[in-house]
């Protein structure tokens, strides 16, 4: 017979008896920290790291409400228009040509058309993540931290090259 140093202990009794001591004693145990894959340390308010996940998750934040309100409102204005005219399902009907670029679309929304103010939505939906991995790349550029800098910057000229490859 092992000594008790040796003795194996399944995890799942070790894990089931820390959760009863957590449940009955809430005070002894913090299951958040005690239930971490990695070490706890607290991001100090002034250090990059912190900031850039304040700016990045901003960013997404205010790029989806945006992209959302823009959609909502083109949207309304498209019901407005055009929402009592009877659907035509029978004839498949592609978009027009001035949807299938961004310049395309930009010049749809200066002219008026609801349409376009969708599909500018829906561009600011495609952009918000892509904005997202181009300023971690400048923010890894600045930290001078080569790793990421090179895993961000192949992200980023894939995402380029997937939404901007067709009109090169």
């Amino acid at each position: 017979m092992p000594p008790e140093s040796e003795v194996q202990i399944p995890t799942s009794t070790v894990t089931a008896q820390a959760l009863s001591i957590a449940l009955e004693h809430p005070s002894i145990v913090d299951l958040s920290v005690s239930c971490q894959d990695y070490p706890q340390h607290q991001l100090d308010e002034r250090s990059p790291d912190y900031r850039l996940g304040v700016i990045l998750s901003n960013l997404l934040k205010y790029g989806v409400w945006l992209a959302t309100a823009t959609v909502l409102l083109g949207g309304i204005l498209y019901l407005m228009r055009h929402g009592m005219e009877p659907v035509q399902y029978q004839i498949f009907q592609g978009e027009p040509d001035m949807f299938r670029s961004p310049a395309g679309v930009i010049d749809a929304v200066l002219s008026g058309r609801r349409r376009g103010i969708v599909q500018l939505g829906l561009l600011f939906l495609i952009a918000t993540p892509v904005l997202r991995v181009l300023v971690s790349f400048i923010f890894f550029i600045k930290q001078r931290d080569i790793p990421y800098v090179v895993i961000t910057g192949l992200v980023i000229s894939g995402l380029l090259y997937s939404l901007l490859g067709a009109y090169l």
